[in-house]
């Protein structure tokens, strides 16, 4: 058997040089790593990446975290696993239709949102009010999936994942902003990251809207008639649209969206915004929210001795079960 019969790490980076667009990053230009390892005879620097993250144990709570707080329990309601397969999904087939950097793409998807808190974005927001309290600088999901894959996963070792992988875990969120803003990135780290950064958008905005529905919550009918009409009536026209969209008004290396669909994106974030993540139920579920978070947190520096840093480690490492198991033991009183 020659060489080029095993299609192994250098005939994939032979592969990236030859295909690749100008603006893409192959693998084979990486910045490297923090600790240098020895290279792997079959798999490129982001493909070994994307298999740490996926056998991470990190990567694998994802599974019962909640990706819209109070939505009923599901088989077909998405989870904080759900929403990042999505993300890698529409991000991979943006990646393939520009010659960017599918490996590197997945990684970064897969890895985004490693840590991110139990409760959705509701147990973010009383994170980041604790660790403030107790003198941390803050809290965000973005900074801590990079410290999970830096520090905490494979006790204390970290990944020590590739620098593009990394740069691209910090930059992928965008806050509660207009999405003209939103989704600019004024230094990129790679054309992959922005991609990423734009995916994370279009599928969370779908994927909301549509258990949002199924949960009874909205009716498709309440939508903005211009969202439907632009981006599409059922949630795989929007995601077509979407993706078909971006690929058409992106170039050399800059990821944009049409200004008409830029519109609507806007529209639909503010609908959801008012009509499904300040709906009732969902305002009703934060106060017990932050009632099992605040007592963990209490409890952590308490009776455990933790410092505020390690408590705000080991509570946004938590599904949700696990966490309302951990109060239960703090807060049920014994009958034994």
């Amino acid at each position: 058997m020659s060489e080029y019969d095993i299609i192994g790490r250098e005939a994939w980076e032979r592969h990236e040089l030859e295909w690749l667009a100008p603006w893409a990053c192959p693998s084979a230009k990486s910045r490297g790593r923090a600790r240098e390892e020895r290279l792997c005879p079959l798999r490129t620097a982001f493909q070994r990446d994307r298999d740490r993250i996926i056998h991470s144990k990190s990567f694998r709570r994802l599974k019962h975290k909640t990706q819209v707080l109070s939505l009923p329990e599901s088989d077909h309601t998405r989870t904080r696993l759900t929403h990042t397969l999505e993300v890698a999904q529409i991000a991979r087939t943006i990646s393939r239709a520009l010659r960017l950097n599918e490996d590197l793409t997945e990684a970064i998807a897969l890895g985004h949102d490693l840590g991110h808190t139990p409760f959705g974005h509701t147990g973010e927001r009383i994170l980041r009010k604790l660790s403030v309290k107790y003198g941390l600088p803050g809290f965000h999901h973005a900074e801590q999936s990079l410290r999970v894959v830096d520090v905490l996963e494979r006790g204390g070792a970290g990944l020590n994942l590739t620098w593009e992988v990394r740069m691209g875990i910090i930059q992928h969120s965008k806050g509660q902003v207009d999405v003209h803003d939103g989704f600019n990135l004024e230094s990129p780290s790679t054309s992959e990251a922005w991609v990423v950064r734009v995916s994370d958008s279009i599928a969370y905005l779908n994927h909301d809207l549509d258990d949002a529905i199924g949960a009874g919550f909205v009716a498709a009918s309440d939508v903005p008639r211009d969202v439907l009409r632009v981006l599409g009536e059922s949630h795989g026209s929007r995601i077509d649209a979407l993706v078909r969209d971006v690929v058409s008004h992106s170039e050399r290396g800059r990821i944009d969206f049409s200004e008409p669909f830029l519109e609507q994106i806007e529209s639909l974030r503010s609908y959801l915004y008012v009509s499904v993540y300040s709906h009732e139920s969902i305002i009703k579920e934060e106060a017990k929210a932050a009632m099992v978070i605040e007592t963990l947190f209490e409890h952590a520096l308490g009776q455990d001795g933790l410092t505020p840093r390690e408590a705000a480690d080991w509570i946004s490492g938590m599904t949700d079960r696990y966490a309302l198991e951990q109060f239960r033991g703090i807060a049920e009183p014994s009958l034994t």
